[in-house]
């Protein structure tokens, strides 16, 4: 099947990405820290509160109508060690059954294309160590380790 990304719009597109966003969400909790899907779900609905309270565009990506993945991306958030300006990917998901099917390299170009558009110089976004799949998809694109954050169970 093929598919195609558009920008979000209207309450329908937005409810897809929270429910997805909600669904998906434990793939974004580490191995080290020990939290509930309770939890994760409302840490996901704060960073929907968050993203929504600022500059962002979002992706839909849809297959024969059925929207299937998107991708937040914050354009106005400036490294927060340089203060260089930036995209952020603030989160992005697939539906599981469609994942390996290119539907996450087509939201992540879509996003790149759009910070390239805005003269945003650089993309930025988090990632689990424990997040093989998505690792690879951003490796492929091109996208290299710049720092880590190291965490320890005490």
């Amino acid at each position: 099947m093929s598919f195609e990304v558009r920008r979000a719009e209207g309450a329908t597109d937005y409810s897809f990405v929270r429910d997805l966003g909600r669904a998906s969400v434990m793939s974004s909790v580490g191995d080290l820290r020990q939290t509930t899907q309770t939890l994760a779900i409302a840490a996901f609905d704060r960073l929907d509160e968050i993203v929504t309270a600022q500059s962002h565009i979002a992706f839909v990506a849809t297959e024969a109508g059925k929207r299937v993945g998107f991708v937040l991306l914050l354009d106005e958030l400036p490294d927060e060690v340089t203060l260089t300006a930036q995209g952020f990917i603030a989160y992005m998901a697939v539906n599981p059954d469609r994942r390996g099917a290119g539907i996450g390299t087509a939201l992540l170009a879509a996003a790149e294309g759009e910070a390239r558009r805005l003269g945003l110089p650089y993309m930025a976004l988090m990632v689990t160590e424990e997040n093989a799949a998505a690792r690879r998809l951003y490796q492929r694109a091109g996208y290299r380790t710049e720092r880590r954050l190291l965490c320890k169970a005490l």
